[in-house]
């Protein structure tokens, strides 16, 4: 090979080196710093996609197992009120007991009427005012626990229900009397909860109640279009559904609305509690309890022995109920938790495998960083002694 000056190669080959020498040792060093042994896409491409998909798992995943764990907690604050709920009737059960014996008079049956009262407003307190997260936990809408891992999903749904002292029957529901004079006039209304119901000479659109012959046959038809019955689109209007807020008994000259009131476990009015709006423009037609359906948490009471004796049944009867009720929920919190422990698990393992795809083998970067730091000064030294070969030139011009 020529001596020449024009170019060292030795000292570009020498460079070119120390730069892929340099590369890999601050390589490395990125990856002892960080943890990883993928810090950009050219580390690995097809890695990177797998662990950043696997990274994706775990995040729905983790909250997945959070969306679980506050459902329970939603569900355990309902069981816990209604622990409470059957506290209350045990005394309950207790003051029926009493009432019902011969033993004692009307006015000492007053005063046990006084504390069952008191029961059933506490009752009524506890579902009305009981939440979770600011959101009622006695609801008829359906709790729904989302869960996901990313790629798919899937829903927990259960319903605790509406909880009040008439809903599980500690008294009877309200009721308004609708009463006729005279036959119905075409276009007048009648309003039942949120339902309006207006009177046409035929039955047509949605809501319109046919006028029959007679009184009763109108007030039949009415009383066909609150409950649903048979006969939608003759009776009254087709598309007509069921009233939400009450049922209808029809007699001669009277319709008579009984409330629907929400109980545990069960759909309810959209009204709130036990009072709902009943009107009429038919001057020939009049509700009883002066255009609205009596409140009140029912007509259940200790005040005789007879009563005492009918309502510790129904008492009894409430018991059943709410031990149902917290057996649902005590299935619906095993399932979550179930769920909860199974997304923990999934948890785990994507973690692993996310690992074994991103972290950095340290052992073996801290033997490729000792590698490097030798092969960079000896790099370094060949670099200073190509420099320095050519100047071995000089030799020959002395």
């Amino acid at each position: 090979m020529a001596i020449s000056i024009l170019n060292n190669i030795a000292s570009i080959a020498a460079e070119n080196q120390l730069n892929i020498t340099n590369s890999n040792l601050n390589n490395a060093l990125l990856q002892l710093s960080s943890g990883s042994r993928i810090n950009t896409g050219a580390d690995d491409a097809a890695g990177l996609a797998v662990a950043n998909g696997l990274q994706a798992n775990i995040t729905a995943l983790t909250q997945s197992a959070r969306n679980a764990n506050d459902g329970v907690g939603n569900l355990q604050v309902a069981d816990g009120s209604l622990a409470q709920v059957t506290t209350l009737l045990n005394r309950a059960v207790t003051l029926a007991t009493e009432a019902s014996t011969g033993t004692i008079s009307n006015t000492q049956r007053t005063a046990l009427d006084t504390e069952f009262t008191s029961i059933k407003a506490e009752i009524d307190s506890i579902g009305a005012n009981t939440n979770y997260n600011g959101t009622p936990v006695f609801s008829a809408a359906p709790l729904s626990i989302f869960l996901s891992d990313s790629g798919s999903s899937s829903t927990i749904t259960t319903t605790v229900g509406a909880l009040s002292s008439l809903g599980i029957g500690l008294g009877a529901n309200a009721s308004n009397t609708l009463s006729a004079i005279a036959n119905a006039t075409a276009t007048d209304t009648v309003t039942v909860g949120a339902s309006v119901y207006t009177f046409a000479a035929a039955a047509g659109a949605a809501g319109t109640v046919a006028i029959g012959a007679t009184t009763a046959a109108t007030l039949a038809n009415l009383a066909a279009a609150v409950n649903g019955g048979a006969g939608a689109g003759v009776a009254y209007g087709t598309g007509t559904v069921t009233n939400a807020s009450a049922s209808a008994l029809a007699g001669a000259s009277t319709v008579t609305f009984t409330s629907i009131v929400s109980g545990v476990g069960s759909a309810g009015p959209p009204e709130t509690g036990n009072s709902i709006v009943s009107t009429t423009t038919d001057a020939s037609f009049g509700f009883s309890n002066a255009g609205t359906f009596a409140g009140g948490v029912g007509t259940a009471g200790l005040t005789t022995a007879s009563s005492a004796q009918a309502a510790l049944t129904t008492i009894n009867a409430a018991i059943q109920t709410i031990a149902g009720v917290r057996g649902a929920l005590g299935a619906s919190v095993n399932r979550l938790q179930a769920a909860s422990t199974v997304i923990n698990n999934q948890v785990q393992n994507l973690t692993s495998a996310e690992d074994n795809i991103t972290a950095a083998d340290i052992p073996t970067v801290v033997a490729t960083l000792a590698k490097y730091s030798i092969l960079e000064q000896t790099g370094i030294s060949a670099l200073a002694q190509a420099n320095q070969q050519q100047q071995l030139v000089l030799k020959l011009l002395q």
